[in-house]
């Protein structure tokens, strides 16, 4: 028999949900940042998506696995997804807090690596708690949540190498050396990501499986590595027509965004404010700048998840049009960063980047989640990731510096115009999704 879920109110829904405050702190850090490390400790531009690309191949391999394993978890007191939860944060504490201290590239390379590897084994958990709790009615309620809090993460994170310089801290280091300022901000989102963590772990309980017996045979007739890794390939083999759909919808985002954590500081700082040299003021305080633009679409997500959140709370919402026009919008906020003529514009170019932003981590997981199987819900949720890090793997290995070069030309800036070309084929891509119970509440 299906279990009964009860509607929790808004702020069992934040508590549940908080902990992506500090995922998105670390996340806000290194996709704002760490292309700034490894220009400093020496890298050229064309040689940063490479650089990145360690942290999509774990995933590649971790996520699912994870999402496999915590199906099967399930103990009276710490329940099903909070070990994992806890786990992957000691992990990318430990990484976040001594990523800016890094001497050489490969050390800041490997550092993202094993920050990424764990911000994944906390997040994806963290998206199945919501099918886990949540009834059908309150799922898209409920990833819209996350996505407010996710807003707020990006918005204060992408800020604090700024807030630290305005504090004091230094802004400029010898050359090969990471500023204090980035230091001090990677710091306090290490502090932020484990404690926000920590807070969702104690304040949340989790529902036992449905029939705890059946649970324990299943458990039992499927011990060991190999079972595992086969049911995982089974249910890649035999995914929805949904998720399928909903793949190609991320590919191209998730391109997209690659592509502007990559290449938005050297883009920006070399396009709109003339900086080139790492070790110079000008740069660094450009960098800062960048980190301001970037945290605008962070707080513009916030408040557009917030208005999705008073909406999805009180009237159905049609999944696949929203979804749509929000990533046509983030596409058209790309594009035009080529045009601006004044810093100040910047702001306005992010703000429908966070548009495209809040539907992203909202939308495809509650069109999901009413297509595939709850018992199997955080394999399921691993294997869609697979769809967020093949295209990262993709623009890592090539792809953004083939793309940008062959279609518009060799300016750096033109990285921001094919990450807007691909959020607009990710928009588009939204008409091949035809289940209702996807595109529905």
């Amino acid at each position: 028999m299906t279990q009964e879920k009860k509607k929790l109110s808004f702020w069992q829904i934040w508590n549940m949900s908080f902990g992506f405050l500090g995922i998105q702190f670390g996340f806000a850090l290194q996709g704002g940042f760490m292309s700034r490390i490894f220009q400093t400790l020496g890298a050229e531009k064309d040689a940063i998506p490479f650089l990145w690309i360690a942290a999509p191949l774990t995933g590649l391999l971790v996520q699912p696995i994870v999402g496999y394993l915590s199906d099967r978890t399930w103990h009276p007191r710490f329940g099903r997804r909070k070990p994992f939860f806890f786990f992957g944060a000691v992990m990318s504490t430990i990484a976040l807090f001594f990523a800016p201290y890094s001497s050489a590239l490969w050390m800041a390379a490997g550092a993202l690596w094993i920050l990424d590897a764990s911000i994944n084994v906390s997040m994806e958990p963290f998206r199945a708690l919501v099918a886990d709790k949540l009834p059908e009615s309150q799922r898209s309620f409920g990833f819209v949540v996350q996505t407010l809090i996710i807003g707020i993460g990006t918005w204060v994170a992408s800020n604090l190498p700024w807030l630290m310089t305005e504090l004091g801290a230094s802004n400029t280091a010898a050359p090969g050396v990471v500023p204090d300022s980035v230091k001090y901000a990677f710091g306090i989102g290490a502090f932020v990501l484990f404690t926000s963590i920590l807070y969702t772990i104690l304040k949340t309980e989790e529902y036992p499986p449905e029939d705890l017996d059946a649970f324990e045979r299943e458990k039992e007739s499927k011990k060991g590595f190999f079972p595992g890794l086969k049911q995982v390939f089974q249910l890649i083999v035999t995914m929805p027509t949904v998720m399928k759909q909903l793949g190609l919808v991320q590919f191209f985002s998730w391109f997209a965004f690659f592509t502007m954590w990559s290449f938005a500081t050297p883009a920006i700082t070399e396009h709109v404010f003339g900086a080139t040299d790492t070790s110079s003021a000008a740069y660094n305080t450009a960098a800062d700048r960048v980190g301001n633009y970037l945290g605008t679409y962070g707080l513009v997500s916030m408040f557009f998840a917030l208005i999705l959140s008073l909406i999805a709370s009180k009237i159905k919402i049609n999944r696949k049009l929203l979804h749509l026009f929000s990533l046509l919008a983030g596409g058209l906020g790309f594009i035009l960063i080529y045009y601006v003529s004044e810093p100040w514009m910047l702001h306005s170019c992010f703000a429908l980047v966070g548009i495209a932003w809040a539907s992203i981590l909202s939308m495809p997981y509650a069109m999901l989640s009413g297509s595939v199987e709850p018992q199997k819900m955080g394999t399921y949720m691993g294997i869609f990731n697979m769809f967020i890090v093949i295209p990262q793997i993709v623009a890592a290995l090539g792809g953004v510096n083939f793309l940008y070069k062959l279609l518009f030309g060799e300016e750096v800036i033109y990285t921001m115009t094919l990450a807007g070309t691909l959020l607009i084929l990710a928009g588009l891509s939204n008409l091949l999704i035809t289940d209702k119970r996807a595109t529905h509440d």
